[in-house]
């Protein structure tokens, strides 16, 4: 009995067949395709969050002027690429609002509302993403104010 199983044992092949190794490749592509769209949305995700971050941070301090001033203020000035300059009162110095990085913000005010667009820079996942905040909504909107 144990010279029987030697026998097949020496006779035995060792590896694997093709069939095995496509097999294994089949599954590899599959997985891929599931994780990296799962991937990419993340990353667009975690830029859209950075986005309104920057958006209520601005939001926040453009309401801050407010309760000081009891009005919005007139201009609101981009000091470099990721800067923005809120204007003060005197005796205060103007207020800085630090941009996350490859994040722009525009802001236009009125008397009585503002709304601030974020915009990413080219070369992002997600080219041409912005995001709005709009005073007389509240908040986040999904369209331009």
């Amino acid at each position: 009995m144990l010279a029987r199983i030697r026998k097949s044992m020496d006779e035995k092949d060792q590896g694997f067949t093709l069939i095995e190794l496509l097999v294994v490749m089949i599954i590899i592509g599959i997985l891929a395709a599931i994780a990296i769209p799962v991937f990419l949305n993340q990353r667009e995700r975690a830029v859209v969050s950075s986005m309104t971050s920057d958006a209520r941070s601005v939001a926040t301090e453009i309401e801050t002027y407010f309760v000081e001033n009891q009005r919005y203020p007139a201009t609101i000035a981009l000091a470099d690429a990721d800067t923005l300059t809120i204007p003060g009162v005197a005796p205060a110095a103007a207020t800085v609002v630090n941009l996350s990085t490859a994040n722009r913000a525009s802001v236009t005010t009125t008397a009585d509302s503002y709304c601030i667009a974020v915009t990413r820079d080219a070369g992002a996942p997600s080219d041409a993403l912005t995001v709005w905040f709009d005073s007389d909504a509240g908040g986040i909107v999904n369209a331009a104010c």
